[in-house]
């Protein structure tokens, strides 16, 4: 068995706070690093998104699996809507009323609107990705949650969708892991001896993989250009490899991540990030999406040397990791607050609780 702190899984906190870093760092490969279509092209770029957010999801739907086999639908939709969608809508308040204070633009109301809304999808998909997903997901399970093939074909539909419109194609691109993550927390022991019998074999084979498809992915390969569609040949082979090289990575990834926590659970810095990081990828999702949303209304960087983007960048991502921990440690233990900013009860509240139900 894992090993467990507070009823949390260690080494899959660990794995998150790796994955959080990733998204913080990818962000500030494209924001800070690279001031136009160059990130593209980076290497480490390519590499981290080959992956991060994929093996998120999966990570989120073996996470969700009690609550979509052992909640009422309602009870369900209504838990994971205040986990997820409240935190985002108080963060995205947040972020307009600092758009609107201090970076404030002459426009018309329709055009205040469409940014409110284009901000409000577009700089948390992720979160609306894991709360679609759970929905789908939970909708499928009321016909049969234990059936692998139901879930098989509400995939298939999913990604077959011609839907390329605001974030569906984000939804599109993340559900088959999220199902996928689901499929594995249902038959764990199953999964896990096959993935034992097979040994090395495996891991070798889907490094290959990933290498492979690193070596062809391009830039019509990431599902913010291709948008998920498959129109003819080409498009149907960016979407090939994109499914593919995303699902050898994250294999590849996750066996990785697992094992340096075996091997380092007893270091400082890795112990650091399962019980720091780990439990606090949402709120720091949700601030350093809110940070690099604001640095589209900035003008900055133009006449930087690589030297000073390089410091400027590990200033920032270690500002919004101080930031988010600081936030999650002040009202933690505040009721209402810790809904509200972390979507999660305060702990104090849990505790009261948990006492009065002994």
């Amino acid at each position: 068995m894992p090993e467990t702190a507070h009823d949390r899984d260690l080494a899959l906190d660990f794995t998150k706070g790796v994955l959080i870093i990733l998204v913080i760092v990818g962000h500030l490969i494209q924001y800070i690093l690279y001031r136009n279509e160059g990130f593209w092209d980076s290497a480490s770029f390519k590499w981290i998104y080959m992956f991060h957010m994929p093996l998120f999801m999966a990570i989120s739907g073996y996470l969700s699996c009690r609550a979509l086999t052992g909640k009422p639908f309602t009870k369900a939709i209504c838990d994971r809507a205040m986990q997820l969608l409240l935190p985002m809508l108080f963060w995205c308040s947040l972020l307009e009323t600092l758009k609107l204070t201090v970076f404030p633009r002459p426009a018309g109301a329709v055009d205040n609107v469409l940014q409110f809304l284009n901000d409000f999808a577009g700089a948390y998909w992720f979160v609306w990705a894991a709360f679609i997903c759970f929905l789908l997901a939970k909708t499928v399970s009321i016909f049969n949650h234990s059936s692998s093939w139901v879930f098989l074909v509400s995939v298939i539909l999913v990604v077959l969708a011609p839907l390329t419109f605001s974030i569906f194609p984000l939804i599109k691109y993340t559900y088959p892991f999220f199902c996928l993550g689901f499929a594995f927390a249902q038959s764990r022991e199953r999964w896990t001896s096959i993935v034992r019998s097979q040994g090395p074999f495996s891991i070798m084979s889907a490094s290959m993989v990933a290498m492979m498809c690193f070596l062809f992915w391009r830039n019509d390969t990431y599902v913010y250009n291709n948008l998920a569609l498959v129109q003819d040949l080409q498009s149907a082979k960016n979407v090939l490899l994109m499914f593919l090289g995303s699902a050898a990575a994250s294999a590849v990834m996750i066996e990785v991540l697992l094992r340096s926590w075996n091997i380092g659970r007893s270091n400082r810095v890795v112990r650091f990030i399962a019980a720091k990081l780990g439990p606090s990828t949402l709120v720091l999702y949700l601030i350093q999406s809110t940070v690099f949303r604001l640095m589209d209304s900035i003008q900055y960087g133009e006449l930087w040397s690589p030297t000073t983007r390089a410091a400027a960048a590990a200033f920032l991502g270690a500002m919004i990791v101080a930031v988010a921990l600081a936030v999650r440690w002040t009202v933690r233990d505040i009721p209402y607050l810790s809904q509200l900013m972390l979507g999660v009860p305060a702990r104090s509240f849990v505790c009261r609780t948990i006492s009065a139900d002994k």
